[in-house]
């Protein structure tokens, strides 16, 4: 009798996804924060000082990102 060929399937990594997040070494995903791309003059300076650095994923959404990055 032939051996039956069990695959196991790649899982895809959603790119979009994957050039916006960065996964630590711990486990936690980093992304950049909104509103800092255009329109500025409008915005205050403490905004667009805050929105310089980079926060983390909120844990309500950490299922969701961590399933668009299944290797991250």
């Amino acid at each position: 009798m032939p051996k039956k060929n069990k695959k196991k399937y790649k899982l895809k990594t959603h790119k979009g996804a994957a050039k916006r997040f960065d996964v630590t070494a711990n486990g936690k995903v980093k992304r950049s924060k909104a509103n800092k791309r255009h329109i500025l003059e409008s915005k205050s300076k403490k905004m667009k000082r805050q929105a310089r650095k980079s926060t983390y994923v909120h844990d309500a959404n950490m299922d969701a990102v961590k399933q668009m990055l299944p290797y991250g």
